[in-house]
């Protein structure tokens, strides 16, 4: 004996959730709006008007959010490998083989790859937002009922038109993505390009942002840098030419020298900047009444500047008790 069972609602009618929602296989909101309502006009209400908007109100938020997450994984990926990059996360046989090659040691290459690697973190980052929610946004065009293929198609030919109208920004961009490649300059570097000499303050695949000594701030488009100067590379190299009277004894001058500087090299903090024994090159030239002496240090990257002045004020006062006179080289 079977018991039949009252409906809940006083609305609710008899049916099948195919009969309601007019479809031999309903989705899965309407079967669930039948399974709730048990009332064949609202449900097929919510078939005719509201199923297929709200569906695909649906899957264009589940795929924002999909898109969302991707990004933000990529992200907390790249910042973890470049952060690694910048830690200088390496074994000692080549961290060792790096600082044979490159002639630095650790700690200049750690900086070097600490820039390097803020370089490349945040041109990595753009291009992974650019690629995953351009997905996005076709796979939204596609929810739509948008038909895609004469989009792409349109695209492409834009794109060629574009192509032949953009040619010095394509070149940028393949010029700027070799520059990271190669590890040619980063951020904090200062370089000299020709057309403008500073530091590098930003780096992307179409403009090199860099600022000069005035406070002046150049932006250089990646395809017009034919060549670029290097001065906070690995290390680098102070030169002076000093300039004496012609009739002092070289050997004399050469010694004042060469103590001066190897007194500097040995004093803080310009032990520190001065990577190996100072060297006295002897007489570069002979100008007029002078005679011109080289002295050479290396120093860390981009404080031979500040080296050379150091030594020039040291070199002053050791004259200065000698009695060695500084001449001035005939033009």
């Amino acid at each position: 004996m079977s018991l039949a069972v009252e409906p809940l609602l006083p609305w609710t009618q008899d049916g099948s959730p195919e009969a309601a929602c007019r479809d031999r296989a309903p989705s899965a909101s309407c079967r669930l709006v039948w399974n709730v309502s048990h009332n064949t006009d609202f449900t097929r209400f919510y078939s005719t008007w509201l199923d297929g908007p709200l569906t695909t109100l649906f899957w264009i938020i589940v795929t924002l959010v999909v898109a969302l997450i991707l990004k933000s994984i990529a992200h907390r990926m790249i910042t973890r490998i470049t952060l690694r990059m910048a830690e200088g996360t390496m074994s000692e046989r080549v961290r060792e083989r790096s600082r044979t090659v490159f002639e630095g040691n650790p700690a200049l290459l750690n900086k070097r790859r600490a820039q390097r690697a803020q370089t490349l973190g945040s041109v990595l980052r753009s291009i992974a937002s650019v690629l995953i929610m351009g997905t996005a946004l076709f796979s939204v065009l596609g929810s739509l009922g948008l038909n895609l293929a004469p989009i792409l198609a349109s695209a492409s030919v834009i794109g060629v038109a574009v192509g032949f109208g953009a040619q010095n920004i394509v070149k940028d961009l393949l010029a700027g993505l070799f520059m990271l490649l190669e590890d040619q300059y980063g951020v904090g570097d200062f370089i000299d390009v020709g057309t403008a000499k500073g530091t590098v303050e930003a780096v992307t695949l179409r403009v090199t942002r860099m600022r000069d000594m005035d406070g002046v701030v150049w932006y250089v488009p990646n395809g017009e840098i034919k060549k670029v100067g290097n001065e906070s590379q690995n290390w680098g190299r102070a030169v002076l030419d000093i300039p004496v009277d012609i009739h002092e004894d070289t050997e004399r001058v050469k010694e004042l020298l060469q103590n001066t500087a190897d007194e500097m090299a040995a004093d803080a903090p310009w032990n520190d900047l001065v990577l190996e024994e100072p060297s006295v090159w002897g007489v570069q030239a002979l100008a007029g009444d002078a005679l011109v002496i080289r002295v050479v240090l290396k120093t860390a990257p981009g404080r031979q500047g500040d080296v050379a002045r150091e030594l020039r004020e040291r070199v002053k006062r050791t004259f200065d008790e000698a009695g060695v006179t500084v001449a001035t080289p005939a033009p």
